[in-house]
Formats: structure tokens, sequence, C-alpha cells
């Protein structure tokens, strides 16, 4: 997201929770503007039915395309009507109607956060490594391997490496019964 965008959503928890910390406000911040948070929020507000792409391009659906598409009408939100109109824009379109802070303060998804201070807090040898990278039409996949101990437990796939991460780690969390 743009500068504005990461400030609009800044103000916007700063004055709903005037009395959290710097590092809470930051992490729900994050949450937020997460491409997976963003893409989701964008078939939510149904702009698969309006951009252009190829439908037969079964790798799409993995994609962040609409993500992508969302961050650009915000862009072009901001570039045509200003500041103002595109902080109106994420709040009355965007945050409020589609966002439920709540449910987004109590769901971690930040699985590599969590996965690396378990193996803190334990003492444990972990590590990411990656495992492989492919072709699938235009776009690479990366295959990310978690290592704890010298031994892959876990595997992740996805279009960058920072999403395979999460992927397998996620993975690793599930095998090692850490919910």
């Amino acid at each position: 997201m743009s500068a504005s965008s990461f400030s609009v959503i800044a103000d916007y928890l700063f004055k709903k929770y005037p009395y959290q910390s710097e590092g809470y406000l930051t992490e729900m911040r994050s949450r937020i503007v997460r491409r997976e948070t963003l893409n989701n929020l964008a078939l939510r507000m149904g702009l698969q039915k309006i951009v252009q792409y190829n439908q037969n391009d079964k790798g799409l659906s993995r994609s962040h395309i609409f993500g992508n598409a969302l961050e650009a009408l915000i862009g072009a939100v901001y570039l045509d009507q200003g500041f103002h109109k595109a902080k109106a824009f994420i709040l009355n379109q965007m945050l409020k109607p589609y966002i439920d802070i709540d449910t987004l303060e109590e769901r971690d998804t930040n699985f590599k956060n969590k996965l690396l201070s378990w193996a803190q807090k334990g003492n444990y040898d972990l590590s990411f490594e990656t495992l492989g990278e492919e072709n699938e039409g235009t776009r690479k996949i990366f295959t990310i391997g978690i290592q704890l101990d010298g031994e892959i437990i876990a595997e992740g796939t996805g279009y960058n490496k920072k999403e395979a991460g999460q992927v397998a780690a996620q993975n690793a969390i599930i095998k090692l019964g850490l919910r």
C-alpha cells in the first residue's frame, strides 16, 4: 500500500486504541495491510468482477492480483481526488464495512513470528531454507522448507519467498501441535 494508506490506517488505529502500545498498533496495521488481507478484502468488495485477467490461468486463484488491483484503485483515488477523498474511501468503503478489527486482533496469522518465538524460547535451531524455484506459467513458485535441528519438518509454496515461508511456518506449527 502507499504511504498515504499506511498513514490513514495508522491514524485510524491510533484514534480507536489511544492507550495501546506502539508495538500493538504496528502489528494491527501490519495485519490490515498484509497481502492476504488486502486480497480477501478486494474479493469481498467484488473487484474480481471488474478486473480483467486471464481466467484460464489457474495460478491466479493463488495470486494476489485482486489485492494489487485494490492498491491501484486506492492510488487512482488519491491521484484523482487527493488525500482527503482517498482517506474517506479507505475508511468508509474498505476499513469500516469490511475489516473487523476485533476479529483481526484475535487472529494471529504471522506464523513465521510465532514459530521463531517458539524456537527461541525452547533454544531450538530453526531455519528457513529455499528448497526450490519453478515456473508456473509466467510466474515463479517458491518452495521453502522449515529446518528444525537439522531436519526438514515442513514445506510451503508461494509466489514469493515470504509467502512460501508463511505457509511453511503454518504447516510446521500444525505438525508440531503449537496452535
